[in-house]
């Protein structure tokens, strides 16, 4: 399976790398995954009302972005939260590319959220993006899901150190491989060939 891994702290050494560096790394010890990072560092989406993502005339961030996303069977973003909520980055992110030019990123794909916090929290990041996610998806008619299960990375500093290796608890270690388990059972399922056609 191709994943796409998308980090959406602007932060260099964020607690959010942490999480994928981790992600990546558990990924693939099987070696049946391709996996891509895309981080926010040099994040430069024109924030709505500001501007626009131009398909012809694509910034290089703005190109790995979308050629990683493209590529990908299953998207997983990662938020940290700021004040119970996600980033304006990551969700600009969506709605700037939920238009027609960008329709097929939205097509036959799997996405998946966590949120990333220092303390005990996360889920309402997670929570926000799912939701502008989901209005994306129905408002181009897109059939792509996205996973029910959320993953809230509690006291990430604590469990990842900063090349994403595990150091932490056990119950972190056995929370974050069932949500992906989970996430990937979602994603087999999901991209399966349809046995009927959609019109």
């Amino acid at each position: 399976m191709n994943i796409a891994l998308i980090s959406t702290s602007s932060r260099k050494n964020s607690n959010t790398l942490r999480f994928i560096n981790y992600t990546k790394n558990v990924l693939t010890e099987s070696g049946q995954h391709d996996v891509s990072i895309v981080t926010f560092d040099h994040y430069d989406i024109p924030f709505v009302g500001q501007g626009s993502v131009k398909k012809d005339d694509l910034t290089a961030f703005q190109q790995e972005l979308i050629g990683a996303w493209e590529a990908a069977d299953l998207v997983i973003f990662a938020m940290p939260e700021y004040n119970w909520t996600a980033p304006p980055q990551a969700t600009n992110t969506i709605h700037q590319l939920g238009g027609p030019a960008f329709k097929h990123l939205f097509e036959n794909k799997v996405f998946a959220m966590v949120g990333i916090s220092n303390g005990r929290g996360g889920r309402q990041p997670a929570l926000d993006m799912t939701t502008v996610l989901n209005k994306i998806i129905s408002f181009t008619n897109s059939y792509s899901i996205v996973s029910p299960k959320l993953y809230e990375s509690h006291e990430t500093d604590k469990n990842l150190d900063e090349n994403g290796q595990f150091v932490g608890h056990e119950v972190y270690a056995r929370t974050s491989q069932a949500f992906l388990d989970y996430t990937l059972n979602v994603a087999a399922r999901w991209l399966q060939p349809s046995l009927v056609e959609v019109k």
